[in-house]
């Protein structure tokens, strides 16, 4: 996860926020397979609801593979 630090809405001021993740599939192979590879952070201002996304690092496991 993000390092909490001081936020504040670059639409509307706020500066209360929530963080989550996501994670969604890329490419072909992967959609065939259903394999989620891509992992995403996001932050949302619990105001106005305006999201910012930020992509985490991720890799491809076999073990991710054989799971799902």
């Amino acid at each position: 996860m993000m390092k909490k630090k001081s936020y504040v809405c670059p639409k509307c001021g706020c500066t209360r926020y929530e963080d989550d993740q996501f994670q969604a599939t890329g490419g072909n192979f992967a959609k065939m397979f259903d394999v989620q590879n891509k992992k995403f952070i996001t932050i949302s201002c619990k105001e106005c609801g305006y999201t910012e996304l930020y992509k985490e690092k991720s890799s491809l496991n076999i073990l991710d593979f054989l799971i799902q």
